[in-house]
């Protein structure tokens, strides 16, 4: 399976194409892609460094153009789709049905990827953009199962790639409204989760209260880590009783699981992570590459230390969540 690792900046590029993987996500500093953050993402002279870099090596470079288009500003992600493509992308990972037809007519020998944001989980949906836009691998949501997995790779004539390490997004990829309800700044179209000009901590009563928007998101005891305030990873009071309603603030992990995706017919394992560090990418790409390369099991990696929260899931890969 192809080891797909990310990189939000020039220098973890590197960092991830020397640490074994076998391809490099990222995308364009603005609204594009969907980890739209400031000081984070490329421009065009850091793509086309990065592209000189990873070709020699044997290393993929794949641009995320994952949000969508809006109505007036189109001209932005096309020409996302131009430069990417003129530079020497290896592939493009697209959502939008409109971008996706514009890159099919206009690069047609441009490899094209389904972005995960697209949210398509049944073989109908997938053989669709297959058919009418000429993708050639579809990202999974990380709604489903391994069996769910295995059964749609089974049904589909493109490539299969999932997630395996890094940020749980709950919602269905492409979907997401509660961020937007907050801020005013849509995952989806302007390519910002919780964007960090809404994020505020303070102190209350002996605790660090963290809010985003105008919403309190989180109380955290002296002692305990304040994490960053996302919505769908809120401790909100149910009923009275204070506990995280959609889902707890860990990451998910999918290490003891390799085996099965492989049995699955999965082609391709991705790492999330481009707003992370330096750090993460080196430490999580080289444990995932011994692990695919037999050098250590699976279970001998302790990537605890660079998950949110200090902990890791495999939840929605076990549908085991309450």
């Amino acid at each position: 399976m192809e080891l797909i690792c990310p990189a939000g900046t020039l220098a973890a590029f590197r960092d991830a194409v020397d640490a074994g993987a076998d391809a490099v996500y990222c995308g364009f500093r603005d609204e594009t892609n969907a980890r739209n953050f400031p000081g984070l993402n490329l421009t065009r002279d850091e793509l086309g460094a990065a592209i000189a870099y990873a070709r020699p090596r044997g290393v993929r470079t794949l641009v995320a153009i994952n949000t969508f288009m809006r109505q007036g500003n189109e001209r932005l992600w096309t020409s996302a789709v131009d430069d990417a493509a003129s530079l020497g992308a290896d592939a493009l990972i697209l959502a939008d049905i409109g971008l996706l037809g514009y890159a099919a007519e206009r690069w047609p020998e441009k490899r094209r990827h389904l972005s995960v944001q697209a949210g398509a989980a049944n073989s109908d949906s997938i053989a669709f953009y297959v058919e009418a836009f000429g993708v050639k691998r579809v990202v999974l949501p990380r709604v489903l199962s391994i069996a769910e997995v295995a059964a749609l790779t089974r049904a589909v004539s493109c490539e299969t790639e999932v997630f395996v390490f890094g940020g749980l997004c709950v919602m269905e990829e492409g979907r997401c409204s509660l961020s937007s309800y907050a801020t005013g700044r849509s995952p989806n179209m302007h390519g910002v989760c919780s964007p960090a000009s809404h994020v505020r901590y303070h102190e209350d009563r002996g605790e660090t209260v963290s809010e985003l928007g105008a919403f309190t998101i989180n109380r955290f005891p002296a002692g305990e880590p304040a994490g960053y305030p996302t919505i769908c990873k809120g401790r909100f009071a149910v009923n009275g009783e204070p506990g995280y309603l959609f889902e707890d603030p860990v990451s998910l992990d999918v290490t003891q699981h390799l085996g099965e995706l492989a049995a699955a017919g999965v082609s391709a394992l991705k790492i999330e992570g481009r707003q992370r560090g330096r750090a993460y990418v080196a430490k999580v790409v080289v444990e995932f590459r011994r692990a695919l390369d037999g050098v250590a099991t699976a279970d001998a990696a302790d990537l605890s230390t660079m998950s949110e929260g200090l902990r890791t899931t495999a939840g929605p890969y076990n549908k085991g969540w309450r």
